[in-house]
């Protein structure tokens, strides 16, 4: 079976670039305590980003001033897994680009070796962050990711896994608003892309950024000794997935007119569908009267054919392309072709699937319920259900498409301030349970919450009436309302409802049912 391939050539014309503005951004400078500028850009502390964690310095010496800090969050040594997020005000259906930086510098104890842990977008399990062989190679580390902004946040979490020993941490995160045309052959609404390779070949030199990339892409060197750089100087605009000038100022390429073969990218691949893009240009003082025309067939399956380079230049692209281990490139001349084969740079994304969302409704209820509660649980950020692994702490959700909160249980979990009445959105709730808390002010209506079954208060501060809509809740079964500051009379529907399990003892100012 034939891969499901989108392959397009795109040539254009050649023109000066202006210098960019740097790129509609939000850099956080994770654990840092105040805001600071570093070579040119605003970084922000990310106190309004989080609201968990502790603000560490890491123990090495190191150059990079975002590396100074990193913020550290709690693993959980009975194995629960949490996640912590960070959440920023994005412009809803724009394209983000997401760089999470890592360098661990001894903060969970000189010596140590960093933990292994997942990151993760909204619903979505991105990846794992390893930083064990870069770290010992005194290197931080980065991902990147490209994904579409599917409300008015977007929020990128910190996780424990099976795998992870101590605290988990991040040092610095990016996130940086996209042109509508980038990376445009991909639907987002179903998947997002994780940066696997991004290289100019035949560059020997630091990585390329802004401000020659106008997004701040990171373009790594990426040279051979088989090869030979071209160092004339092209101005070209207009790509495809605007990639900067520079990386057509340098090549790889074949020293005759023969196959030029290169393993790329420089490690083995997990098996995967894959994003790729391929970028080609040259100066015209070397073309002559001569053609550049060859295939490019990608582990020996086509992968385009008879590809015309000339300085207009090209990008080729295949939306999805399944690969596994090591991959290999070859650019084959056609026959009549005068000129070797080259390449200028190269992207490779793996494809991830989106992993869902909870409701909205859903989440602004449990926003407003979290923004009532003067301590809330420390993981109720981002996402409530999922991924599936990763719930807040007291959160049960349904499966399937619609994904809604059905059980709100935080008994003992010291939880003071108030209930507030934004939980009878909560339309799925078959249980609440908030016993053995410091919980007070009123109970609010949970009338419109026809699937409850159980509701259990008890040992808590709460005080004024009874709500008599809860005798009209047609499937309450259990009600635990024992040792508050209650008031007023049982309501007398909720004393002859039939089947109710009803508890209302330890309420001095209530008038309790006659026995």
């Amino acid at each position: 079976m034939s891969p499901l391939l989108l392959l397009t050539v795109l040539s254009l014309l050649s023109s000066s670039l202006s210098q960019p503005s740097p790129p509609s951004a939000i850099l956080i400078d994770c654990g840092a305590s105040s805001s600071s500028v570093i070579d040119g850009r605003q970084w922000q502390s990310d106190e309004n980003f989080v609201s968990s964690g502790t603000p560490k310095n890491v123990s090495d010496q190191v150059l990079d001033e975002i590396l100074f800090t990193v913020r550290s969050f709690p693993l959980d040594l009975d194995g629960t897994r949490h996640k912590f997020c960070y959440v920023m005000s994005v412009s809803r259906g724009w394209k983000y680009m997401i760089r999470t930086t890592y360098y661990y510098g001894g903060v969970n104890g000189k010596g140590t070796s960093p933990p292994v842990f997942d990151q993760i977008v909204d619903g979505t399990l991105w990846g794992i962050v390893n930083t064990t062989a870069d770290y010992a190679d005194g290197l931080a580390s980065y991902y990147e990711g490209v994904f579409l902004a599917q409300g008015k946040s977007i929020s990128v979490c910190i996780a424990s896994n099976s795998y992870t020993t101590s605290d988990p941490f991040i040092s610095a995160l990016e996130l940086v608003r996209l042109d509508g045309t980038l990376y445009n052959s991909t639907d987002f609404t179903t998947v997002g892309m994780s940066l696997v390779a991004r290289h100019a070949f035949g560059y020997s030199g630091p990585i390329i950024r802004f401000p020659d990339d106008q997004f701040d892409r990171f373009w790594e060197p990426y040279s051979l000794n088989s090869t030979v750089p071209n160092n004339r100087k092209l101005e070209v605009s207009g790509f495809w997935n605007l990639p900067p000038s520079r990386i057509f100022n340098t090549d790889l390429r074949a020293t005759q007119v023969q196959p030029l073969e290169f393993t790329w990218p420089p490690m083995p691949l997990t098996k995967a569908t894959y994003y790729i893009a391929l970028y080609f240009a040259h100066d015209s003082d070397s073309m002559g009267d001569g053609s550049r025309v060859f295939d490019v067939s990608v582990n020996g399956i086509t992968y385009y054919k008879e590809l015309s380079v000339t300085p207009a230049g090209a990008v080729i692209f295949a939306s999805r392309w399944p690969l596994e281990g090591l991959t290999t490139l070859t650019l084959s001349p056609r026959s009549g072709s005068s000129l070797a084969p080259l390449i200028n740079g190269g992207e490779m994304f793996e494809l991830v699937p989106l992993g869902g969302k909870t409701l909205v409704r859903d989440v602004t209820a449990l926003n407003a319920i979290k923004s009532s509660f003067k301590n809330a649980p420390a993981d109720w950020s981002g996402d409530p259900c999922l991924p599936k692994n990763y719930s807040w702490s007291g959160i049960s959700c349904s499966e399937g498409p619609r994904i809604r909160v059905v059980a709100l249980n935080l008994t003992n979990m010291g939880v003071s301030g108030s209930l507030a009445p934004a939980v009878a959105k909560l339309t799925a709730l078959s249980s609440i349970w908030l016993g053995n808390n410091s919980l007070s002010g009123s109970l609010p209506d949970f009338s419109s919450l026809k699937r409850l079954e159980s509701l259990h208060f008890e040992d808590n501060r709460f005080t004024g009436n009874i709500p008599s809509s809860l005798g009209g809740v047609p499937h309450l079964r259990e009600l635990f309302l024992q040792n508050n500051n209650l008031t007023g009379q049982v309501p007398n529907n909720l004393l002859k409802k039939p089947g109710l399990n009803l508890r209302t003892s330890g309420n001095p100012f209530l008038t309790q049912p006659s026995r």
